[in-house]
């Protein structure tokens, strides 16, 4: 178990982190002191539960609409299954891109392979970031698709509470 084998204080932990991650400079110290334990058996715990597999992912979500980035495109991209990788790789190390990944395509009416989120604070700054990629990748037109969202869905990270049993 993560925190020395105390089912409830990892139950706890889970509950903590699930409301969300303070926002002070030192978090998994003011976790501890919530939870009466040390900063240091905190992050020992997360690690052992991502390691279990009990947590999936443990990252941020950011409310880009908050922050002023009104224009947020998801550009699917339609790779050959041999090359998909390889141009996955490339596009995720575009300091402007914050989401890569492969999914099947849908076929006849979805040949997409590979999807990259790109926001921006207006749509003509987000289509330039699409075209450079597309330039310096030497992708044709026809092989990807920019599509801008048209409402903002509530975010929020995973619940864990549910998947434990945890109260």
């Amino acid at each position: 178990m993560g925190i020395g084998d105390n089912q409830e204080l990892e139950d706890r932990l889970i509950k903590a982190i699930t409301r969300g991650i303070p926002l002070v400079s030192e978090p998994y110290k003011a976790i501890a002191k919530e939870l009466n334990c040390s900063e240091q058996k905190v992050i020992n715990a997360i690690s052992s539960l991502l390691n279990q597999g009990d947590i999936k992912r443990f990252g941020v979500v950011v409310r880009h609409r908050k922050l002023g980035y009104k224009y947020n495109a998801m550009v699917v991209w339609n790779f050959g299954d041999e090359e998909v990788d390889k141009y996955g790789d490339i596009i995720a190390k575009y300091p402007f891109v914050t989401l890569c990944y492969q999914r099947p395509r849908k076929m006849p009416k979805w040949p997409y392979n590979l999807f990259s989120m790109i926001h921006g604070k207006n749509k003509d700054h987000v289509l330039k970031h699409v075209e450079l990629i597309a330039s310096e990748c030497k992708i044709s037109k026809a092989d990807y698709d920019t599509l801008f969202s048209s409402e903002c869905f509530k975010q929020r990270g995973a619940n864990y509470n549910q998947t434990r049993n945890v109260s």
